[in-house]
């Protein structure tokens, strides 16, 4: 199985819209592909583990790639595992005036399972973003 890590910074004039329909689509075809992760946005940039069969993360990742709604994007790390670290897939987005606190604690949970790698990626993007 492979597990994919890569930021993007989001490209677009609602980034509301393009979040939930990125959300929706992956939904659908992450299901349909056995794949799942952890989608971390705060409507600037994209942080994303995906992990599943690896032609079909390779897929996906290609689609990424192909979203004008995704620019500069960068592959953090793509490594061989043995089981999922995320479980089923979900997205974690902070709204504007949403607790701060909170959030750092959800995605803490998110990512309790993932490597120590992985999971201090994702808790230092957020605290990076956090205090932004």
């Amino acid at each position: 199985m492979l597990q994919l890590v890569y930021i993007s910074s989001a490209r677009g004039t609602d980034p509301a819209a393009a979040l939930r329909d990125i959300l929706l689509a992956s939904q659908r075809n992450n299901a349909r592909d056995g794949i799942t992760g952890l989608l971390y946005s705060d409507g600037l940039r994209f942080l994303q583990a995906i992990e599943g069969p690896a032609d079909c993360v390779e897929a996906a990742f290609e689609r990424i790639k192909a979203d004008p709604r995704h620019w500069a994007i960068v592959v953090l790390s793509r490594r061989e595992i043995e089981a999922r670290e995320f479980g089923d897939w979900e997205m974690a987005h902070r709204s504007t005036g949403a607790d701060a606190n909170s959030f750092v604690r959800r995605v803490q949970l998110l990512t309790q399972h993932a490597s120590p790698n992985v999971r201090a990626t994702f808790e230092s993007f957020v605290e990076l973003r956090r205090v932004a």
